[in-house]
């Protein structure tokens, strides 16, 4: 089973994608099922993880009508507000719902840096735990620190890095984003994505611009904890669903299949408890 772990729909007119404005005109238009099948037939993949991308109940419901209506579409990751006096019950609720596998405050764009070590989140980190769902964290590298003490408070609950912890590869920073995730690696059962570092590298990026950040991902978390995903759209600012695609293939080329299949969707399943 080949799944893509990281795509999202969006539609423009429902106003509540507060980072997507016109100045992206890439990606500024709606992005739904039938602009995704055609590159998932290329690319033959079985199935995808559909993830929110605003921060709101309302775009969590829309991407569960698209999921009971699209076969492929094997899991969401949704939204809820961890601070709200309901959002145990609210967790509870969504994880009703055959096609929710995990929830995604979106860290990255919360002011305060210490957010996921607050007290008063304890009763949503429980419910997602109790819940069985898993945690997809959007961080920069500046969160990886608190990321570890989140999962020294909660080792039981399993999370997903978002795009390899979006490090600055634009920029060539490299040490100590390595030093934290190797960290994380080593001392957390923490799952990473093998997705986002198009966007993250500068715009005629270059295999060898990505080879150093995916094979310290490859040596600290290996085979068994990195889950291919596309972040379609977003990765079309990148050079597009199939260039991506193509580079992890030559990137993963020294792999056994059975690492190959792992990475492109064994892993995936597990972490996401995705039925087979």
């Amino acid at each position: 089973m080949k799944i893509d772990a990281h795509q999202h729909f969006w539609k423009i007119d429902r106003a509540d994608y507060g980072w997507l404005t016109p100045e992206q005109s890439m990606l500024y238009r709606d992005f739904l099922p039938d602009d995704l099948s055609p590159q998932l037939e290329s690319a033959g993949v079985d199935g995808t993880v559909l993830v929110q991308a605003a921060p709101t109940t309302q775009e969590t419901a829309f991407l569960l009508s698209l999921a009971e209506q699209h076969a492929f579409v094997r899991g969401v990751v949704g939204w809820v507000n961890f601070a709200s006096r309901t959002a145990s019950d609210e967790i509870e609720h969504l994880a009703s719902h055959p096609a929710v596998v995990g929830l995604r405050p979106m860290i990255q764009d919360i002011p305060d840096l210490n957010w996921m070590l607050q007290p008063e989140l304890k009763p949503a980190f429980d419910a997602l735990i109790a819940s069985d769902l898993t945690l997809d964290a959007l961080i920069l590298p500046r969160h990886l620190g608190n990321l570890q003490r989140l999962l020294d408070l909660y080792p039981t609950m399993r999370v997903v890095i978002n795009h390899g912890a979006k490090p600055q590869i634009r920029q060539g920073a490299f040490a100590e984003w390595a030093s934290d995730m190797a960290t994380l690696a080593q001392e957390t059962s923490a799952f990473c994505k093998l997705s986002g570092l198009v966007t993250e590298a500068a715009e005629n990026w270059t295999i060898e611009d990505l080879a150093p950040y995916v094979e310290h991902l490859l040596d600290t978390f290996g085979p068994r904890r990195l889950i291919w995903g596309s972040d379609w759209p977003v990765c079309q600012l990148g050079g597009g669903y199939q260039r991506w695609l193509s580079a992890t293939d030559t990137l993963l080329g020294g792999f056994s299949e059975a690492d190959r299949a792992a990475i492109f969707g064994l892993n995936a399943v597990a972490a996401y408890r995705i039925p087979d």
